[in-house]
């Protein structure tokens, strides 16, 4: 049960960094977008059609490259499901050794680990989870989700980039440069932050590398729009 929970800790903290990383994507992809834009036209319509283009195609993008990924890794996981029921028809004995050699790996004396894995092999579908916890770490009926990571991409991209499209939208005339400048710095400081907490990394560091990620982004971008 322990170890049940400690795996669906993992998988919504993984869920979460995801979703921070593809905000943080999101932000510096549309603030690109916006200042190419906005070095090349001073029409606040041509600008807010290109920045919201741009963060559509964003979410969907990285929508759909997590579908593909997830999808990918579910099929594996279902494939080895597939392999570890066939070995457990044809070569039993190979997988008892399995599960006997984990518990022993946790200190449990030999003959106590064999008593816990002939119960445990004892019923198909017990079997069958019990070998593809034990050598893989996974669990049957948490199966990867493509259409939740979808989503959750989908999400997260599209929320990154509001902050600044609304900042380039709603600023009065002359300050939406600035205004947009910092709504991105402390868009990109807080998704550095809570990387960092999520990933039991320095807050301060993790902060301070968005922030220059976000300048030189910036920067570059208007750059181009200058010169095109």
């Amino acid at each position: 049960m322990t170890q049940k929970k400690n795996k669906n800790m993992d998988n919504w903290l993984n869920t979460l960094r995801a979703g921070v990383l593809g905000a943080n994507d999101g932000i510096l992809t549309v603030v690109g977008v916006l200042f190419s834009v906005a070095a090349a036209t001073t029409n606040s319509f041509t600008i807010f059609i290109a920045g919201l283009s741009d963060l559509l195609a964003c979410a969907f993008s990285m929508s759909a490259g997590e579908f593909a990924s997830v999808s990918s890794q579910r099929d594996t996981e279902k494939a080895v499901v597939g392999q570890e029921r066939l070995l457990l028809n044809t070569k039993f004995a190979d997988e008892k050794d399995h599960v006997v050699k984990f518990y022993e790996a946790k200190g449990v004396h030999q003959q106590t680990a064999q008593a816990i894995a002939d119960e445990l092999l004892a019923q198909k579908d017990r079997a069958l989870a019990t070998v593809v916890s034990v050598k893989y770490d996974m669990n049957l009926k948490s199966y990867l989700n493509p259409w939740q990571a979808a989503l959750s991409s989908l999400v997260s991209a599209a929320s990154g980039g509001i902050f600044p499209l609304l900042a380039m939208t709603f600023a009065p005339a002359g300050m939406q440069l600035l205004a947009t400048i910092l709504a991105v710095l402390v868009a990109v400081a807080l998704t550095g932050y809570m990387s960092a907490r999520l990933g039991n990394g320095l807050p301060k560091k993790a902060m301070i590398r968005n922030i220059i990620v976000g300048i030189i982004t910036m920067f570059i971008h208007y750059y181009v729009g200058k010169l095109f």
